[in-house]
C-alpha cells in the first residue's frame, strides 16, 4: 500500500479504537479523525463533500424534528400503552410485537425513519412495565436491519443492487423475504437467550389499568402530527413517482409541522440529535478515506480473486460483505462490489451472488454499534434518555446475531443455488 493508504487505515483504526474504548465521545473521535484526513490532504475537501451523504443527514434531521414535535402531543405514549395492552402486559409479547412491526415497516420505509418513530414508544413502554429497555432496543435495531433486507426499497444497498443487476421488487421478495423472516426468528431467540432474566416485569399488569387517552397532552397537536406523519409516510412510499427525494420529504414534513403547530423552532431544533448527525458526517469522511486511497477496492479484489466455484463465491461474498459492512458504511462498499461481481459473470452465474451481496451488506450492519445508521440513531436516542448501551455491550450481542443470521442466510442460499441438495 502507498503511504496515503497506510495513513487512512491508521486513522480509521485509531478512531475505531477510541470508539470501542469510549475514551472520548464517538462524535469527537469521528470528527477528529475526519479533520486529520482533511488537514493532511488524504481526502481533499472537494472529494469529502461527495463522501458526506447529505441525503442521510438531512433525512435524519427532518425526521428528528417531526418526531420531537409529535412527541409533545403524547402520541407515542398513547401508541405505546395501546401496544402494551395488546400484548397483555407481557414483556415477551411486547418484544415479539415490536420486533415484527419494526421488521415489516423497515421493509417498506427507511430504517432510520422506522427507528425514529418506534424508539420513543419502546422506551416509554419498557419504563412503564418496569423492565430493562436494552434487550428491546437491541431487538428493534436488529429487526430494522433484517426487515430492510427483505425488499428492493428496504435498504440502500438493495436499491443499488437492483438497479445494477436489473432485479425487480418481486425478485427481492422471492429471494430475500423468506431469509429475512427466518433470520428474524433466529434473532429474537438469541435476544431471549442473552437477556432471559430481563423479561420479568415488575408492573406489566398495571399497564392494563392505564387509560391511554390520558396520555394525550395536546389533542390539536396530535391531529396535526398525525396528518403530517401520514403525508410523510405516503410520500416515502411514492417518492419515485412524485420525483421527490426522501430527505426532501422529511424536510418538507418538518417545515409544515413547525408552521402549522406554531411551536418555536428553537424548542424543536433543540431536541435534534446533533451529536449523532456530526458523528455521521465524520464517519462518512473516514470511510471516504478508505475509498479514496483504494483500500476497499484492494480488499474486495483479494477476496473475489480467490473464488473457484459458485458455492464458494456465495460464501466468500456474503461473509466478506458482512464483515466489511459491520465496520464501514455499506453504501460505498456495495458500490465497490457491484463491478467486481459483474466481472465474475464471465466465470459464474451472478444471479445468486447478488443475493449474497445483499445479505452480507444489509445484515452485516448488526455486527457493531456503528455498522448501520439505525444502530447509531437508536443508541443516540437511548443515551439522551439516560439508557447507556456501550460499544462493547452492543458488540457481544451484535456479533453473535450477525454471524448467526448471515450464516443461516448463506446456508439457505447454498441450498437453493449452491447445489447442497
Amino acid at each position: 500500500m502507498n503511504p496515503q493508504s497506510v495513513a487512512a487505515v491508521v486513522v480509521f483504526l485509531a478512531v475505531y479504537s477510541l470508539i470501542i474504548t469510549e475514551k472520548v465521545h464517538r462524535t469527537v473521535a469521528a470528527m477528529t479523525g475526519a479533520s486529520v484526513l482533511l488537514l493532511t490532504g488524504i481526502v481533499p475537501w472537494s472529494s469529502a463533500k461527495g463522501y458526506i451523504d447529505l441525503d442521510t443527514i438531512l433525512l435524519l434531521a427532518g425526521m428528528m424534528v417531526v418526531v420531537n414535535v409529535a412527541r409533545d402531543s403524547g402520541m407515542f405514549e398513547y401508541v405505546a400503552i395501546k401496544t402494551a395492552k395488546l400484548a397483555g402486559g407481557s414483556p415477551i409479547k411486547v418484544l415479539l410485537l415490536f420486533s415484527g412491526v419494526t421488521a415489516v415497516v423497515s421493509a417498506f420505509l427507511d430504517n432510520v425513519t422506522t427507528v425514529l418513530l418506534l424508539t420513543p414508544m419502546l422506551i416509554y413502554i419498557t419504563r412503564r412495565m418496569g423492565v430493562d429497555p436494552v434487550p428491546f432496543l437491541l431487538s428493534e435495531v436488529f429487526a430494522s436491519n433484517i426487515g430492510g433486507t427483505a425488499t428492493l426499497i428496504g435498504d440502500p444497498p438493495n436499491i443499488m443492487i437492483g438497479s445494477a443487476a436489473k432485479l425487480s421488487f418481486n425478485d427481492f421478495v422471492e429471494n430475500m423475504a423468506p431469509i429475512a423472516l427466518i433470520t428474524l426468528g433466529v434473532t429474537i431467540a438469541l435476544i431471549f437467550l442473552f437477556y432471559r432474566h430481563s423479561f420479568r416485569s415488575s408492573s406489566g399488569g398495571s399497564v392494563m389499568l392505564i387509560d391511554e387517552r390520558e396520555a394525550i397532552k395536546d389533542p390539536a397537536l396530535l391531529k396535526k402530527s398525525l396528518a403530517v406523519l401520514s403525508f410523510v409516510i405516503f410520500a416515502f412510499f411514492f417518492h419515485d413517482l412524485l420525483g421527490i427525494e426522501p430527505a426532501a420529504v422529511a424536510l418538507i414534513g418538518a417545515s409544515i409541522l413547525l408552521l402549522w403547530s406554531g411551536i418555536p423552532p428553537e424548542k424543536a431544533l433543540g431536541k435534534v440529535e446533533w451529536a449523532t448527525l456530526f458523528f455521521f458526517g465524520g464517519l462518512f469522511v473516514l470511510v471516504g478515506g478508505l475509498v479514496q486511497t483504494g483500500v476497499i477496492d484492494r480488499l474486495a479484489s483479494i477476496v473475489t480473486s480467490n473464488v473457484h466455484s459458485e458455492a464458494q463465491a456465495i460464501v466468500m461474498i456474503s461473509g466478506f460483505s458482512a464483515a466489511a459492512s459491520a465496520v464501514v458504511d455499506n453504501i460505498p462498499f456495495t458500490a465497490t462490489m457491484i463491478p467486481l461481481i459483474k466481472a465474475m459473470g464471465a466465470q459464474f452465474n451472478t444471479y445468486p451472488l447478488w443475493w449474497a451481496l445483499s445479505l452480507g451488506a444489509c445484515l452485516g450492519g448488526n455486527g457493531t454499534a456503528i455498522g448501520a445508521s439505525a444502530n447509531v440513531v437508536v443508541l443516540g436516542i437511548a443515551y439522551r434518555e439516560g439508557i447507556r448501551i456501550t460499544f462493547k455491550d452492543f458488540l457481544k450481542v451484535g456479533l453473535v446475531v450477525m454471524v448467526s443470521t448471515v450464516g443461516v442466510g448463506t446456508l439457505l442460499l447454498l441450498i437453493r443455488y449452491g447445489g447442497l441438495i
